[in-house]
């Protein structure tokens, strides 16, 4: 495990390391590591739902959003590739409820929140200053205006997609 850490970690080097109290955890040799490497282990409170929770929804995530999707590549290269995507998918596009929907590189990045610019109005008797889902936000254009969905998908892959509102012609 710590072998396998070592290599996930060498690019960037996390402050903290979220984990149960597995064995492979929760022994001397795997805490003499962190603190080697200069990394704080978190362990969840045992017995307790929900103590690592939003480790346990990403990893939900990932498998029904992205592994249960496709067929898995049985080659170590072309599984990498598909799990590259769905991270990458995953931090770039997917608005999370931890992070008041911002995605995580908005957060990481420091980037305007998609829930933060100017909101769509289709309504258009739709007083402007009504209150919206939160955050509350600005109307874009007009109440009423008219918009086209557009669905794109993350590098070709259908179980990735990408929605974005255009404004029609």
């Amino acid at each position: 495990m710590r072998t396998f850490l070592g290599k996930l970690i060498a690019r960037d080097k996390p402050k903290y390391l979220i984990c149960d109290k597995d064995t492979a955890f929760w022994c001397d040799g795997f805490k003499r590591w962190c603190r080697k490497v200069g990394i704080r282990p978190r362990f969840g409170a045992v017995g307790k739902h929900g103590s690592i929770a939003v480790v346990e929804r990403f990893i939900r995530t990932m498998k029904d959003e992205g592994i249960c999707r496709i067929l898995v590549p049985h080659r170590r290269e072309r599984f990498r590739r598909e799990l590259t995507c769905l991270v990458a998918w995953y931090n770039d596009r997917r608005p999370h409820m931890t992070l008041d929907g911002k995605t995580p590189n908005e957060v990481y990045f420091g980037l305007r929140p998609a829930n933060r610019r100017p909101r769509i109005e289709p309504r258009k008797r739709w007083p402007r200053n009504a209150p919206c889902a939160e955050p509350s936000t600005l109307v874009a254009g007009q109440p009423g205006d008219r918009f086209t969905i557009e669905i794109d998908f993350h590098h070709g892959r259908r179980h990735l997609p990408i929605v974005s509102l255009k404004r029609a012609a």
